[in-house]
């Protein structure tokens, strides 16, 4: 009877670490895009919010590509890639207020980049990610739940104006 008992026993916790490790991705990545704001905005002293880095490559007054401290950045489309010295990446969009989006292929992105990789499935992230949605608060930011260009979009409004 143990026996039987068991695997189920490892299966749940491996769930439960999974899920912990999901938690720990989407809470590290919205770390590390702090720490990507911070710096930038430390470096163009002009740039009230993330997202303006897009106004200034739109007026040529930084490159499209280009090194801020120990991260290097890359414009795209409505968004913009960011690695750190370590190899880290963090890819985010931005919403037309300058919200930042990020959805679970960034995050998954994110994890795999990381030092010590970490992959965690769709699911885990999905519900991780929905938890966390509507209660997170990082330095005094707040993260906001609502739709953005996909179902599996996750807006952030990091600017920390209430919506």
């Amino acid at each position: 009877m143990e026996q039987s008992l068991q695997p189920r026993a490892q299966g749940g916790r491996r769930r439960m670490e999974r899920v912990g490790d999901a938690r720990g991705l989407v809470l590290g990545y919205v770390n590390a895009l702090n720490a990507v704001d911070e710096a930038m905005r430390a470096a163009i002293p002009s740039l009230e919010r993330l997202a303006d880095v897009l106004g200034l490559v739109h007026s040529r007054q930084i490159s499209r590509r280009g090194q801020v401290g120990t991260y290097s950045y890359a414009v795209h489309g409505t968004g913009c890639r960011f690695v750190s010295d370590d190899g880290t990446e963090v890819d985010v969009d931005f919403a037309v207020d300058g919200s930042e989006i990020f959805d679970l292929w960034r995050l998954r992105w994110y994890g795999l980049s990381l030092p010590e990789p970490l992959d965690v499935t769709d699911q885990d992230l999905r519900t991780m990610s929905s938890q966390l949605c509507c209660c997170l608060v990082a330095s005094s930011r707040s993260l906001t739940c609502g739709a953005a260009r996909s179902e599996n979009a996750i807006r952030l409004d990091l600017t920390g104006q209430t919506a």
